[in-house]
């Protein structure tokens, strides 16, 4: 079996309240040099995807540049095209279109866009982005997109860029319906809530979905991971339990959190909803506590090297082909420091 590709990210949800580009730059300045195939910009509701991208591309060489991810809601997709393809263009063919639905709190709520039919949309906003880098005019008829808009004075448009069929899109994507619509349409997919002990829960949708379409689940690159560290696995884990608590009871509303959902489908049902109820009746302290730390340890890479090895190879070997690693530190030198050690240990 190949070996394993790698992945960093930068960016976050309160990423607005730091202006440390340069430390960013430095830190993927340096993880490039270290082998780092592929860097991914966040986009929640502090920076945009784009721009910190853009400033870490013009610094960089050979890393992958992705937007991990561009929110379908926040753009009409003649502009996502417009923007994968000046961004292709200005950094050598190094970029990858992420694209993801968000959640209805993000899209209601900030945007003002009705979050109804994601999947419809999704579909939509590919097909118009793929007509858009084919060079040819935009003309579409859909249920959410109608393009030109009717009984107005526009025309079809083709952009006035060069034609690039090569961009990739990549779609983030939790729901199994989501993620059979990732197995037919997408170059590779962006996960999260994955275990490897649970897998099936989202490549069985991923496998189905490219089978559907005559494609096979190896014809994606498959994208999963999460924090990596070394030292005594339970004290590492520990720290975690917060941000866990919170994927599970504050990314997304009571009603709609796609991350709990797949967690749930991963064997964590009963952890998952009683996290969720602590969480959103404002017990938070009690919702981090419920957290099991098994669920933590199979969800990142944590421990001495051999057990770091062992959960590399079983991200492999449940058939992720690029780990997304974000490594532990008490600074950006600690955090490289743990980064080289990690891939040095790479099955």
């Amino acid at each position: 079996m190949a070996g394993l590709r790698t992945s960093i990210a930068i960016g976050a949800a309160d990423s607005g309240r730091k202006r440390g580009f340069e430390d960013v730059v430095r830190f993927v300045q340096e993880a490039e040099r270290l082998g780092v195939d592929d860097v991914w910009s966040a986009e929640a509701w502090g920076q945009d995807a784009i721009a910190p991208l853009a400033w870490v591309g013009a610094r960089t060489e050979r890393i992958r540049l992705g937007t991990g991810i561009m929110q379908i809601s926040a753009r009409v997709p003649a502009m996502t095209a417009m923007t994968a393809m000046t961004m292709a263009s200005l950094s050598g063919d190094r970029f990858v279109l992420g694209l993801g639905a968000s959640g209805p709190q993000v899209v209601e709520g900030l945007h003002g866009r009705p979050f109804r039919a994601p999947l419809e949309r999704m579909r939509e906003t590919i097909e118009i982005v793929r007509l858009a880098f084919s060079g040819e005019k935009i003309e579409y008829h859909g249920r959410h997109h109608e393009l030109p808009l009717p009984g107005g004075e526009g025309k079809p448009l083709r952009l006035s860029q060069p034609a690039n069929t090569g961009i990739p899109i990549y779609l983030a994507t939790l729901a199994p319906k989501a993620l059979e619509l990732t197995g037919a349409m997408a170059d590779g997919w962006l996960g999260t809530s994955f275990t490897p002990e649970g897998a099936e829960a989202h490549l069985g949708p991923l496998r189905r979905g490219a089978e559907a379409a005559g494609r096979r689940l190896e014809d994606l690159d498959l994208q999963a991971g999460g924090v990596v560290g070394f030292g005594d696995p339970e004290a590492l884990a520990e720290p975690l339990k917060r941000q866990l608590a919170f994927t599970l009871g504050a990314m997304g509303s009571a009603k709609t959190n796609f991350y709990n959902d797949a967690f749930k489908r991963g064997g964590w049902e009963e952890d998952a909803v009683a996290v969720q109820a602590l969480w959103v009746a404002g017990k938070r302290d009690e919702a981090v506590a419920r957290v099991p730390t098994e669920m933590v340890l199979q969800a990142n890479l944590l421990g001495d090297e051999t057990m770091v090895k062992q959960r590399l190879a079983a991200f492999r070997d449940a058939g992720i082909t690029t780990l997304r690693l974000s490594p532990l530190g008490a600074d950006d030198h600690a955090r490289l420091d743990t980064l080289g050690k990690t891939l040095d240990l790479l099955p």
